[in-house]
């Protein structure tokens, strides 16, 4: 049986960060969320996802103040706790951002502790070049909105340590979810399939085949999909599957070529629901 972290750091606390934080401190952990920016909105982000889980009757007949007070906010990564079981970064798809982010981890942590990437597609083993030691380091990619997502995508490279995978697997188990893992590869298997799928529903909006909800429902309802492609692209955000789909193109070829539809609604700010508009309109 798996054992728990007992601390856990998360750099970043957007979204997805806040909702990593969340997951964690729910299981029981000491939860460090490194934010250089707003560090009273990263924190609101994690409370607000811990008030949603109580209204479900998710946090084990907890509070969310109870759950909270295992959360820390700071402003600087070298904050981090050196006996963290794991840091995981969740800062934006920017490879540059992410190996200054992973150096400086690896230099504020013992070496006991996993270091992992939620990198949607940026490779793991370009990555690991930030580190001394590289086999320490793991893709986790978490999905949105992380609580109540099932599965949690683990990558590997040839050079990360066995024993680092299999802590993960127990760790994501532990969390309540379902994992796949996969051998380091542009997009892995998540994003390069979603995206393509989400590309071709651009598309075909583009050149009228249908309007945005007819082609959602009819992969909804023909293949049973929880949520058709376009919906889906509105809540990743547009932006975020922009910036994923022309990583795909320079590695993968042109058949991840940006359609103009998604570069004009980004260039314009219709980024999906974070915006409240992208191929639907949200409230």
């Amino acid at each position: 049986m798996s054992t728990a972290p007992s601390t856990v750091g998360v750099v970043g606390g957007g979204r997805m960060g806040a909702g990593i934080a969340q997951v964690f401190a729910t299981l029981g952990a000491t939860v460090v969320l490194a934010e250089s920016g707003d560090r009273e909105a990263a924190r609101e982000r994690v409370i607000n996802g811990l008030q949603r889980a109580a209204e479900r009757d998710k946090l084990g007949g907890r509070t969310p103040d109870e759950v909270a007070a295992r959360l820390t906010v700071v402003a600087d990564i070298e904050d981090l706790p050196a006996a963290a079981d794991v840091v995981i970064e969740a800062v934006p798809e920017v490879v540059d951002l992410k190996l200054d982010v992973l150096h400086r981890v690896e230099g504020a942590v013992g070496p006991q502790c996993v270091i992992a990437s939620n990198t949607s597609s940026l490779s793991i083993a370009v990555l690991a070049a930030a580190l001394d030691a590289p086999r320490r380091l793991v893709g986790m990619h978490f999905f949105n909105p992380v609580p109540a997502s099932t599965l949690v995508e683990i990558i590997r490279t040839p050079d990360t340590d066995d024993a680092v995978v299999d802590r993960v697997r127990g760790w994501v188990e532990l969390l309540g979810k379902q994992e796949v893992l996969v051998n380091d590869s542009p997009g892995f298997a998540t994003s390069r399939l979603g995206v393509c799928l989400g590309l071709e529903a651009i598309r075909m909006l583009e050149e009228g085949v249908a309007d945005a909800e007819s082609i959602d429902r009819a992969m909804e309802l023909g293949y049973r999909h929880p949520m058709g492609p376009l919906r889906s692209t509105d809540l990743v955000g547009l932006d975020v599957r922009l910036a994923i789909a022309e990583h795909l193109a320079s590695t993968l070829g042109e058949r991840f070529a940006p359609p103009q539809l998604l570069r004009d609604k980004v260039a314009n700010g219709e980024l999906g629901r974070k915006t409240g508009r992208g191929f639907h309109t949200w409230s």
